[in-house]
């Protein structure tokens, strides 16, 4: 029997940017698009164009994707107005995208209150912002916002305001449950009487998590019939939230209820990365990760000792719901002796690092490991400190060089044009084989400058680091008070486009990007294969 086909829609950088503390930099915007392009989304909605100069920008290029349908967001024409003297819908059918996604009041309540204009002219605005659009080749879709709410107060203009836009050729009606106070059997009943007058293959779903239960309300209306499901990675959105499609993917894959009935964009080998793609968005927002996240949270396939650790070393199966590593996390039991060796020589084996079962070595790693997590060290983020940690700990490091002594100064003076500036100084004394080398330089911090004068001269080993560049750096604060410690987070990339994230700690920030930057450079020269 052949599946029928659920579509995925990504409203990360557009709703998700209303998170409070969320402020997404065009970069982020460029990065996360093609992130969500590569996972298998159909549709990335980018922002609003004309709301700020990030969203404008994004938008005066078309990003190349090679999957998804790049989507801009933005309302119908104001009442009153007509499309073409609306400078919003200018805005839109002049935005470099594939599709449009439009928003319009679907409650008599909201239309009165909020909008104080007519039904029958928010009718017309409907009909004639999506006809515009249709004719300059866009593929349309109307989100229909407070719909649930406007379908339990007036059913017959709810259902208008959506069968005004299916009609003047909208591709997609968004059944919009804004105050996300709907209930699963609610979404379930109305979802199933939007379908008996819109076919399900046009109707979508966007659900807000102010009860908990946007995920299940998105279930609730495939059931019921939609056909397209909109959300955002780690449930970002207003308020509580938007569904989160973290969940959802997995969900859809996994369940055979979904499983067996469904098909999406995103395959099984691009499941298998959604751990990475969750922690990567989070790393971008410095934003700790919510360690109990259904299925790709640092404790979504945690045991503790006892009964239910004994029955998992037995049966995975006994205390899980799905095999870890179909969507990229995996298995630990915590706390033993042995749980903590099964932990790191599972790390081990991911990482490809060769070790002897019996090396009593191991057991020195897995209490170093407790150790250095309990100070604030993120393994879990940082995979070259991992990789060294092990390495230096089995004994498989060669001692490439020493640095003896490094000094940083920051100094504020005018420059030649009269202008006051900051200017970082770092002077940093390396031992390569014997040799004494001292390398300063300048940089616009105290970081960068540190970085350049580490990697400016290492002797024998400078060839094998001339490709390597360091493309983000984060910092987080792991606790208050004046003796606060930080952990500093470098993401480096080789002459290959080969990533890894290197990790420090310490209570001073120098002190902490210092370990991560020697712990990057180390890594390149392990992974190029220097001699000693």
């Amino acid at each position: 029997m052949s599946k029928e086909r659920l579509y995925l829609f990504d409203t990360t950088l557009r709703d998700g940017a209303q998170t409070n503390g969320v402020d997404f930099t065009l970069t982020d915007k460029q990065v996360i698009a093609a992130m969500l392009d590569d996972l298998g989304i159909d549709y990335v909605e980018g922002g609003y164009p004309g709301a700020n100069p990030t969203d404008t920008e994004f938008f005066g290029t078309k990003p190349k994707l090679k999957h998804a349908r790049f989507t801009a967001f933005g309302m119908t024409r104001r009442a009153g107005r007509s499309v073409s003297n609306d400078p919003g819908v200018a805005g839109l059918l002049e935005a470099k995208a594939d599709a449009i996604c439009f928003v319009a009041k679907s409650s008599a309540y909201q239309v009165r209150v909020a909008l104080e204009t007519t039904k029958e002219e928010n009718l017309a605005s409907i009909r004639d912002s999506v006809a515009a659009a249709k004719a300059a080749g866009r593929e349309v879709m109307l989100d229909c916002e407070h719909f649930f709410d406007g379908y339990k107060e007036d059913s017959t203009f709810a259902l208008a305001c959506a069968k005004a836009a299916y009609e003047a050729g909208a591709r997609w009606v968004v059944l919009c449950d804004t105050n996300g106070g709907t209930m699963p059997n609610e979404i379930e009943a109305i979802v199933t009487e939007v379908t008996k007058q819109i076919p399900g293959d046009h109707v979508g779903i966007h659900a807000h998590n102010d009860t908990e239960q946007a995920v299940a309300n998105s279930l609730a209306a495939v059931r019921a019939g939609a056909r397209q499901i909109q959300g955002t990675l780690n449930g970002l959105g207003e308020r509580c939230g938007n569904a989160n499609l973290c969940s959802l993917i997995p969900t859809l894959k996994l369940k055979k209820e979904f499983s067996d009935a469904f098909e999406i964009g995103v395959t099984p080998e691009k499941l298998a990365t959604l751990v990475k793609v969750s922690r990567t968005l989070d790393d971008m927002l410095n934003r700790v990760p919510n360690r109990h996240a259904a299925y790709v949270g640092e404790s979504a396939f945690v045991t503790k000792t006892g009964i239910h650790a004994s029955a998992v070393l037995k049966d995975p199966q006994t205390y899980e719901h799905v095999p870890p590593e179909l969507v990229g996390n995996h298995r630990k039991v915590l706390v033993s002796d042995q749980a903590g060796r099964s932990n790191v020589i599972a790390e081990l084996d991911r990482a490809g690092i060769a070790y002897e079962k019996s090396d009593p070595k191991l057991t020195r790693l897995v209490e170093e490991l407790k150790e250095r997590e309990a100070a604030g060290y993120a393994y879990e983020s940082a995979n070259a400190s991992f990789d060294l940690l092990a390495r230096r700990t089995l004994g498989k490091v060669p001692h490439y060089f020493e640095v003896e002594q490094f000094d940083v100064n920051v100094e504020q003076r005018y420059n030649s044009h009269g202008e006051r500036v900051t200017v970082a100084l770092a002077v940093v004394k390396v031992d390569v084989a014997g040799e004494r080398l001292i390398s300063a330089a300048e940089g616009n911090g105290p970081v960068n400058a540190l970085d350049v004068a580490l990697r400016k001269d290492l002797g024998k080993y400078q060839k094998y680091i001339e490709g390597l560049t360091l493309i983000d750096y984060r910092v987080r604060i792991l606790n208050g008070g004046t003796g606060a410690v930080t952990r500093v987070l470098i993401e480096s990339e080789d002459e290959n486009g080969d990533r890894w994230t290197t990790v420090g700690v310490s209570p001073n920030i120098i002190d902490a990007s210092f370990q991560a930057l020697m712990d990057s450079v180390i890594y390149k020269l392990v992974k190029s294969g220097a001699p000693a």
